[in-house]
């Protein structure tokens, strides 16, 4: 009598089978004990389709977020100055953009560490444990970003955007609005950047001009002058100590 011999192929799949089956037979069981609640059950807590505009917002001030972070932080000033020192070095993508981006992040979370923990502990914290509302956790949280950029914008880029806005002049520093004060202060930022860009520049286009002037000297014409001036420029940041220099100057400007 022949015996028939399931494939080896169909045994390794039975188990997995079995355990679909299994769930499929048991799922709408599981799904009852889940539920999706909208507020339509309580009339207080609004209708269904607020509750859907309030999501909605929610996720998109949440992809705004790293936006939103660069704005009012001290990335820009950072992540400018880190790409112009690699545009007057020539090295091209030496250091890659993810490792400057990087450094910008950590050097914008040293800056801005007082910042955040005062954020935490007058807006962020006393929501979590249910003491302030939501409108109040908000202002106190925008308040220390606020008193940030404030210490840093140019008083010149502030009037120009509240004379754009039509808004009236505050009396007190707290009460400039965030509509004129974020570009204001965004645009501040890009000067000072390119500022410290500049005196970056100066000493690199020195070294390239000596080495231009030597091989022209030397009659070797063919011979590009950025590829021999970028180990001298390489050295001498290395010698100077470059990165020590540019990130203590960057978090100084800031102090």
């Amino acid at each position: 009598m022949m015996k028939l011999r399931t494939p080896t192929s169909l045994r390794a799949w039975l188990p997995w089978c079995t355990a679909a089956l299994i769930v499929l037979m048991t799922a709408p069981s599981v799904a009852q004990t889940f539920t999706l609640d909208l507020g339509g059950g309580n009339p207080n807590e609004g209708t269904t389709t607020g509750r859907i505009v309030q999501m909605l917002m929610l996720m998109t001030v949440l992809s705004l977020a790293p936006a939103i972070a660069m704005m009012v932080t001290s990335f820009t000033r950072i992540v400018i100055v880190l790409s112009i020192l690699r545009r007057a070095l020539g090295t091209n993508t030496a250091p890659p953009n993810i490792v400057i981006t990087s450094l910008a992040i950590f050097m914008t979370a040293f800056i801005m560490a007082p910042t955040f923990q005062n954020a935490w502990d007058t807006g962020l914290k006393p929501l979590i444990n249910g003491d302030i509302t939501e409108e109040v956790a908000i202002d106190r949280t925008i308040m220390p970003f606020h008193d940030f950029m404030m210490q840093h914008v140019r008083e010149k880029d502030l009037t120009l955007f509240m004379d754009m806005s039509r808004s009236e002049k505050a009396i007190e520093p707290q009460d400039t609005p965030l509509q004129a004060l974020v570009p204001a202060f965004m645009i501040s930022e890009l000067r000072r950047a390119f500022e410290i860009g500049f005196l970056i520049y100066i000493p690199f286009i020195m070294i390239d001009m000596v080495i231009a002037s030597v091989l022209m000297s030397m009659g070797m014409m063919m011979l590009p002058p950025m590829m021999l001036a970028l180990p001298f420029k390489l050295i001498f940041f290395v010698l100077v100590d470059g990165w020590y220099v540019l990130t203590g100057s960057l978090v100084q400007s800031f102090g």
